[in-house]
């Protein structure tokens, strides 16, 4: 007996509804160390939360200026990506990084 495929991209939109499931991807996303892979990130959190016009009906930005800032040449602003994240039930936090060395010099 076969086994059916599984849709990645269903199982992805699936799991990025859960907050825990969206920041654990987000923050896979920003280990690549590549901007248009987070940004790609960002979008599929919003795809599987309802798509881009209900990410700006939340967070009362422009749909077409959301479009801009999660394309692959995005560069969304601090504020506009808290408040992105926070549509989504996350927020922004820094970590140190294991073992760097302290720069004496900032």
């Amino acid at each position: 007996m076969r086994k059916r495929s599984v849709n990645y991209r269903e199982d992805l939109m699936r799991a990025l509804k859960n907050p825990e499931e969206a920041a654990g991807y987000i923050n896979a996303a920003l280990e690549e160390g590549d901007t248009r892979v987070l940004l790609t990130a960002l979008k599929n959190v919003a795809d599987a939360n309802g798509g881009i016009g209900k990410l700006a009906a939340k967070t009362k930005l422009a749909r077409e200026s959301l479009y801009r800032m999660l394309s692959k040449k995005g560069n969304p602003e601090l504020g506009s990506l808290e408040l992105i994240l926070h549509t989504f039930g996350l927020k922004l936090s820094v970590q140190s990084e294991p073992q760097h060395p302290r720069n004496p010099g900032i």
